[in-house]
């Protein structure tokens, strides 16, 4: 059964994000919180576990993963970024946003679209998430928790526990989150185009 971890949602104890950060750099598959939705991450250079959440997700390799950064300046080494594309990430992050960019290559190819070599980076407004992000001290590979065939994310840890089983090594508990997915804005072209509308507002950066 999978480990159950509960952290207060606005101040992480050290030792229990310390705990996920330890599963996470064995190889564990770990849900945890975001800004958005639950999602389910690994370890960046971890190709077994991130064949194990392509399962769970029932998930193509032609699916563009997302790293889950702690700051602006992480993002812009696992990404390139020119400066109008850094001004609007700037003024969007943290916060409910992925950002589609052309991967640097500090990125492992299986993360990237195979064929457009693009990553979806974000930031989280999330204290659980940053937590882990700044104990790992490098990116998370993560996906919002949405199994296949359901037309909404998990969203009840309890629940989540139940139906996981041991598809997932450790659940955090950080309390209720959003069933409404990041917005997605692709930044290739160097200048935004919107490829989902979710929980946060680009219109002023939209044209």
């Amino acid at each position: 059964m999978s480990e159950y971890l509960e952290i207060h949602p606005k101040n992480p104890d050290v030792r229990s994000i310390r705990r996920v950060a330890d599963s996470l750099r064995k190889g564990g598959v770990v849900v945890y919180p975001t800004d958005s939705t639950y999602a389910v991450g690994c370890h960046l250079g971890d190709k077994s576990a991130l064949e194990r959440i392509r399962r769970l997700r029932g998930l193509s390799d032609k699916h563009n993963f997302t790293l889950m950064c702690s700051d602006l300046s992480e993002l812009a080494v696992y990404a390139q970024v020119n400066n109008s594309a850094f001004r609007l990430l700037k003024a969007l992050t943290p916060g409910p946003f992925t950002f589609i960019l052309k991967a640097s290559p500090e990125v492992p190819r299986r993360l990237m679209h195979p064929k457009r070599k693009t990553i979806g980076l974000r930031v989280p407004d999330n204290a659980i998430a940053l937590a882990i992000l700044a104990e790992m001290g490098e990116p998370l590979m993560t996906t919002s928790l949405i199994l296949p065939n359901a037309d909404r994310p998990l969203l009840d840890p309890y629940e989540m526990r139940s139906i996981l089983g041991k598809q997932v090594d450790l659940i955090v508990d950080g309390g209720s989150c959003s069933e409404t997915p990041t917005t997605m804005l692709d930044l290739t072209e160097g200048f935004p185009s919107l490829m989902r509308e979710g929980g946060g507002d680009a219109s002023e950066f939209l044209a």
